[in-house]
């Protein structure tokens, strides 16, 4: 299986499966001297990790990383990158394979076995192998390593959407991201959600979700104009999580609705001699480039595929059959796709960082 790298000058290479031995990531690129440790790393895998809620899959996994290369003490006794690539890994303690052995021969409405034995003519039906959400927390790793090559960029999410139901914007609050098992900034919405959400898992059923990923302290002038544009790359990093469908840029689709006069971002010089938009339709970019407000990307993440509910299916012998998906899984898997978006945003950031400062010097 090829095309499993993305970025340029800061690359990532994850590898393992499901119910595999271990996952992990090899990130190649990392400039040294940037103080890494493990610790740095498990704060954001800890936020990812499966069986914190009864609204996500209960595999118990630590999801505890180790860094195997890359690092090494510098004169002062820190722990620093030396600019070699960083091998991440994770071990996979808690593997259930026999809740898939009733389905081995069976392609899961909804999930990527068709078209994986379309392609290879083998697949790993034990949690869907590299096609399962359990990937992700590689690229959590890697977009930990991401953050601290950015240093001062901030980036922040939040579940917007579960089902039908919305948070209420005017009543958006950061803070209470930690407060609750939803990573939802509204507090009323968490309320709605619980109740939506057990009447799902009862059900034996699943739902889709939205995630909003916002970078800020990014200054103007990262991307490129045109095959490297930095709201491409961020749409292609979005769309590679598994199970998103949408991906949107700022005012994205709702940009239809818009007027020129509304959508357009009016510009005025601040009391600092700086610029200062009166909007932000745009999502922090213009023309490929960063425009130094901030960067807001929205993804669509469709229902968990694996239910309870039987299923019209076909077997790998062309015959027509039923599928019930047993074992553990997430009523809702954009729950925890919401630190994976923040970790595919600060890869690509890191990644045009490095770009940037290639081509112009600063």
């Amino acid at each position: 299986m090829s095309h499993n790298t993305f970025g340029h000058l800061f690359r990532v290479t994850t590898w393992g499966e499901s119910h595999g031995p271990a996952i992990g990531a090899v990130v190649d690129g990392c400039p040294p001297g940037v103080a890494l440790d493990e610790a740095d790393i498990q704060v954001h895998l800890d936020r990812r990790r499966p069986g914190q809620s009864r609204f996500t899959t209960q595999r118990q996994e630590a999801d505890a990383v180790k860094i195997l290369s890359g690092v090494f003490n510098d004169t002062s006794g820190r722990q620093v990158t030396t600019g070699t690539p960083i091998a991440l890994e994770i071990q996979n303690t808690d593997q259930r394979s026999k809740d898939y052995g009733d389905i081995k021969d069976k392609y899961r409405p909804g999930h990527a076995d068709f078209t994986y034995d379309a392609k290879y003519g083998i697949r790993d039906y034990r949690g869907g192998g590299r096609s399962s959400a359990r990937e992700t927390a590689s690229r959590v790793a890697a977009g930990a390593v991401a953050r601290k090559v950015l240093g001062g960029v901030t980036i922040r999410s939040a579940l917007v959407q579960i089902g039908p139901h919305k948070v209420d914007r005017a009543t958006w609050n950061w803070d209470e991201i930690a407060n609750n098992p939803f990573f939802s900034p509204d507090r009323k919405a968490v309320e709605t959600w619980t109740e939506y959400l057990d009447k799902v898992r009862k059900a034996g059923s699943s739902v889709g979700a939205i995630i909003e990923v916002v970078a800020e302290g990014v200054p103007a002038g990262w991307g490129a104009p045109l095959y490297g544009k930095l709201d491409q790359d961020l749409a292609s990093a979005m769309m590679s999580i598994n199970a998103v469908k949408g991906v949107e840029i700022g005012a994205g689709m709702s940009a239809a609705e818009l007027t020129g006069e509304e959508n357009a971002d009016e510009i005025r010089i601040g009391n600092d001699g700086k610029p200062i938009f009166l909007s932000n339709h745009a999502g922090g970019i213009l023309g490929g480039i960063s425009t130094g407000q901030p960067i807001v990307c929205r993804f669509a993440v469709k229902p968990t595929s694996s239910i309870l509910a039987p299923r019209k299916t076909i077997d790998k012998q062309g015959h027509d059959t039923e599928i019930i998906t047993k074992g553990r899984h997430d009523p809702c898997v954009g729950i925890r796709a919401v630190p994976v978006g923040e970790a595919m945003m600060a890869i690509v950031l890191a990644d045009h960082f490095l770009r940037h400062r290639g081509q112009t010097g600063r």
